[in-house]
């Protein structure tokens, strides 16, 4: 305390200033040189992209559908692919509460964490502490065989344990949870491809449905009129009990068939309630009352590029997925051959220690300690051979996945194209048989109130015309399926607006954080 008294307070208040800075000067000057040294090596294996394993073009893409948009579907934005206002806002509906999608938002963010928390270790980590302790020391042990009380405080500026990166170690890790993050938001954009075209699969399957269900009860109606006059007829004998009980067949028939797509139509709004993820609004689900020859496509009619080339599938979430995945073990690779190298490690402290508190940065109080230390592997029964040679098998593990989903995502474009290239013919080959089989009906009654026709003929009339009315339901749905899973399998639906083609890479995750 006289010590501190004898200076003058204008060079207290100058120690008390210039103290930290100093201390602040010194671990910087250590941890700089530290850090510029750090990745002087790099062990990876050198990254380049494996060649796709599939033919370069698909050839069923040549033909170019009459009435399509030239708008390339991986680049066309799903609001702008579907034409129905409904299915619009279904698809919106289930963009914000579908909970897988609210799980791969999440999973994002614990990928971002966990990328910061690796980054981290590249840079020097630099803590303060400060510490008071007393203690009585009793005459009994004490030399001068008096009690004595000692003090002593304590203020440090701490650098502990920063790895010197010179063999790549820790960049590699941080470049494999980098790629791991890429990975988990590419599967985020795959998983919002895959809500949208399920969530209009599914509304089209209940627009569908409920087609075939009024269809169905319309046939019930007439088929039940039909038998209540030939009943009356069969009282007055002017129609015959095999009449009578043909007309009861047709009526029960239908009255099982409406029963049948009643449920369908339940079954479907739940499994559709599922997908938006809360029970969707009456004004969003298809109409009711649409004939079955009116209904109007709901999506866009996309056209591929003549010879469209397979490097389109590059573009495919899934596919670049895969690809960050074989970047991630290839820089696993590199971290695990740096294991076999020398770990070099510094950790250091400086500050000021003092027995009384208002001495703690007074001149000659300073202390600091620096504790380098290096580690080299010399016998570890091959563990480090070992870990090697398990991220070396998982590069190659995911190799294979990368060109396997390559191979898969060419098998499910070319399905696609084959399955368009006859689509066109097989409805208006329906449309016209569905034609004809009206006519054909309609003729066959005209017949049979006119007394020169048999009842049996009716019936096989309208049997054949009910069965190509719900075939052209199907065939209409397997059509805006097909467009659905042509704007999926090539990439599109994960933008809401149609965007030029660009790259659509993902941004780099924020590294670091506290």
């Amino acid at each position: 305390m006289r010590h501190a008294l004898s200076r003058p307070a204008s060079m207290n208040r100058k120690l008390h200033s210039t103290r930290p800075t100093y201390l602040m000067r010194m671990l910087m000057a250590t941890a700089v040189p530290a850090a510029v040294l750090s990745g002087c090596m790099n062990l990876a294996p050198s990254y380049t992209q494996p060649a796709a394993p599939v033919p370069t073009a698909w050839q069923s893409a040549s033909a170019v559908p009459a009435g399509a948009t030239a708008a390339a579907p991986m680049n066309t934005g799903w609001r702008d692919f579907l034409v129905d206002e409904r299915l619009r806002g279904i698809v919106e509906l289930a963009l914000a509460n579908n909970r897988d999608l609210r799980v791969a938002a999440l999973n994002i963010e614990r990928a971002n964490a966990q990328y910061g928390v690796v980054s981290a270790a590249t840079l020097p980590s630099i803590a303060g502490n400060a510490g008071a302790t007393r203690t009585r020391t009793p005459g009994s042990v004490s030399t001068s065989g008096q009690s004595r009380i000692a003090s002593q405080f304590s203020a440090n500026l701490a650098m502990t344990s920063y790895e010197l990166d010179f063999f790549g170690r820790v960049r590699n890790l941080g470049e494999s949870a980098l790629q791991s993050y890429f990975q988990v938001e590419e599967t985020r954009r795959s998983t919002q491809i895959s809500l949208v075209a399920s969530v209009a699969t599914a509304w089209l399957q209940l627009a569908a449905d409920q087609q075939r269900l009024q269809l169905a009860r319309n046939t019930l109606a007439s088929q039940q009129k039909s038998y209540d006059l030939i009943e009356r007829s069969h009282a007055l004998g002017a129609q015959s009990g095999l009449s009578l009980s043909q007309a009861q067949t047709t009526v029960e028939s239908a009255r099982a068939d409406a029963a049948n797509y009643d449920a369908l139509v339940e079954q479907d709004r739940n499994a559709l309630a599922l997908l938006v993820g809360t029970t969707p609004p009456a004004a969003l689900l298809p109409p009711m009352d649409v004939p079955v020859v009116a209904s109007a496509p709901v999506t866009q009619l996309l056209a591929p590029p003549a010879e469209l080339p397979s490097s389109v599938l590059q573009q495919r979430p899934d596919v670049l997925a895969a690809e960050h995945a074989l970047q991630a073990s290839n820089a696993d690779i590199g971290a695990a051959r740096a294991a076999f190298y020398p770990r070099i490690t510094l950790t250091g402290s400086a500050g000021s220690a003092s027995s009384s508190l208002s001495g703690l940065f007074d001149s000659g109080s300073s202390a600091w300690t620096f504790a380098p230390s290096i580690t080299l592997p010399i016998f570890n029964n091959g563990a480090n051979s070992a870990s090697l040679r398990v991220a070396e098998a998982q590069r190659e593990i995911q190799l294979a996945n990368y060109e396997k989903t390559l191979q898969t995502a060419f098998r499910e474009v070319a399905d696609a194209l084959a399955a368009r290239r006859t689509l066109g013919e097989r409805l208006s080959a329906q449309q016209a048989l569905l034609a004809a089989t009206s006519r054909s009906f309609e003729l066959s009654q005209a017949l049979f109130r006119a007394g020169s026709g048999t009842y049996l003929s009716v019936l096989d009339a309208q049997r054949t015309q009910y069965a190509a009315q719900q075939t052209l339901i199907t065939l209409q749905l397997t059509e805006q399926a097909n467009r659905l899973t042509l704007y999926k399998v090539l990439g599109g639906g994960w933008t809401e607006r149609t965007v030029e083609a660009a790259a659509n890479a993902p941004a780099t995750p924020r590294a670091g954080g506290g």
